[in-house]
Parts: structure tokens; sequence; C-alpha cells
């Protein structure tokens, strides 16, 4: 491919991401599939997908399916190899557009009670973010409220961590994750800390069977003290002493899956 092809190919990449408010979403054939498959027509945001000409034909009917009219270009392996930056590229690159944020107030209003959110504080890492989101999908969590300190859920590698999550989950960025927070309470919803330093205070003695959200902190630093002061509760993971803490994802499936139990056995 000529180069003035190659340029116009990194253009369209970059505009993707600076000029539309988009994100990049990298998979391998099977696993892009699956995530077209979880965008379904509730993510009508895919601008563009790139991808090598062998693979354009099993993709085909889920694009030509799609709602919205995708833009696809073609090129070889090594070309891709070099826009990626992976000397072995992974097969294939979609831009797709953030969903606008739904207003919290509107969220809840179209959730079931009793409601249960996750709200993240100081959340770096794209990829603990993306597999938090999945969690959050996979143990029916009704929004993930993202605090100013963490990375976006629409990176790249968070996207990918999610395995597609991100297009069902609702996720609201915020610019202030005290005041959402609050606002929640005027809603009648506890926020409950994942706090691995409370002492006696276990995730058992904690009752998410009433609207919440539980609050995640980085691996490093926690909660910040802030956010850990507008919290109505904080538990923690009972926990050998010689353990400090799980990794944040496998920690809120923990929380979550408490949550749904406790739901379940006062539903019985």
């Amino acid at each position: 491919m000529k180069l003035v092809e190659e340029t116009l190919l990194r253009i369209i990449l970059a505009e993707g991401v600076i000029g539309w408010g988009a994100f990049i979403a990298e998979a391998m054939p099977s696993e892009g599939r699956k995530r077209l498959e979880a965008a379904g027509r509730e993510f009508p945001g895919i601008l563009s997908v790139l991808l090598p000409e062998e693979w354009f034909r099993e993709f085909e009917p889920l694009l030509q399916a799609r709602p919205e009219q995708v833009r696809v270009f073609l090129a070889e392996k090594k070309l891709l190899e070099t826009l990626t930056g992976y000397s072995m590229y992974q097969g294939l690159l979609a831009i797709g557009k953030i969903p606008a944020q739904r207003e919290l107030s509107k969220t809840l209003e179209c959730s079931s009670k009793p409601h249960l959110l996750v709200g993240v504080d100081g959340l770096s890492n794209a990829e603990n973010l993306g597999a938090l989101v999945r969690n959050c999908a996979g143990f029916s969590a009704q929004a993930l409220l993202v605090g100013e300190t963490c990375c976006s859920a629409f990176l790249r590698r968070a996207v990918r961590s999610s395995m597609g999550a991100v297009f069902q989950m609702p996720i609201r960025e915020t610019s202030d994750l005290v005041a959402t927070l609050q606002e929640l309470k005027l809603h009648g919803i506890r926020t409950i800390a994942a706090h691995p330093h409370v002492e006696g205070r276990i995730l058992s003695q904690a009752d998410f069977t009433d609207g919440c959200c539980i609050v995640f902190g980085s691996e490093g630093s926690g909660i910040a003290a802030k956010v850990l002061e507008v919290c109505d509760d904080a538990v923690a993971i009972p926990m050998p002493k010689t353990v400090d803490s799980l990794n944040v994802a496998s920690a809120a499936a923990v929380f979550l899956y408490e949550a749904n139990r406790q739901r379940q056995a006062k539903a019985s």
C-alpha cells in the first residue's frame, strides 16, 4: 500500500479519537464477532472498522445488519501492524462513538428498585477498569459511576478487558464523584465503601438489600479521604493478614456477588 494511503489511514484513526468523541476497540476475530454481537442494536455508535481483507467476509453480515452505516477499511496485515504498534496485529480495529451520558436521575428512573450501582475512585489502570465493567454487567449492576480521578472506561485496553460490556453497562463519567454520591442520597441510595482496612467490619455484616452504591478505590491508595467521608458505611472482605487486598476487579466481583446473594435470600 502506498505511503499516502498509509498516512490517510493514520489520519482517519486520529480524527476518530480526537474529533468525534470516540474510542478505539481492538479484538481478535473471534472476540470481534462477540463484541459486535454484544453491541447489538442498542448501541448504534460504530463509525468505522479496519481489518484485513481476508476477514471481511466473516464480519460482513454483522456489519450489514448494523442500524448505522459503518465505514469499512481494508489493509494488508503488515500495514495494520505498523498502525497498532504491535509486531502481531490482533485482527480488528473499530472506532465507536462514545454514548451520550444520561442524567443520573434518568438512569435511576429507568432502573428497577432496589437500585444497585457501582462507583470508582482513583482507578487509573485501564485493564482493571475494563474488567470491573465486565463484572458490573455480570452481576446486574445498573450503572457505573466513574470518578474524576479515574481513567476513561472507553480507553482501548478498558474496552477490550470489558469484553463488550461497555456496550451494555450505563457508564457515567462524573467531574465530581463526591457530589454525585451526595446526589444518590437524595434518592434514598446508601453508599458503601469497599475498604480493606476496616477493623471488625466485614462484608457479610453490611446490608445490600436496599438501594446502594458500592464504591471502590485504587489498589495503591484506596478510596480518597473526601470520598470515604461521604460514604454511609465501609466494609472489608475478610482476608488473612498476609494479604493486603485483592485486585479491584476481583474485589468488585466478591462485593457484587454478596449483594446479589442477600437480595435473592430476602426475595425468597
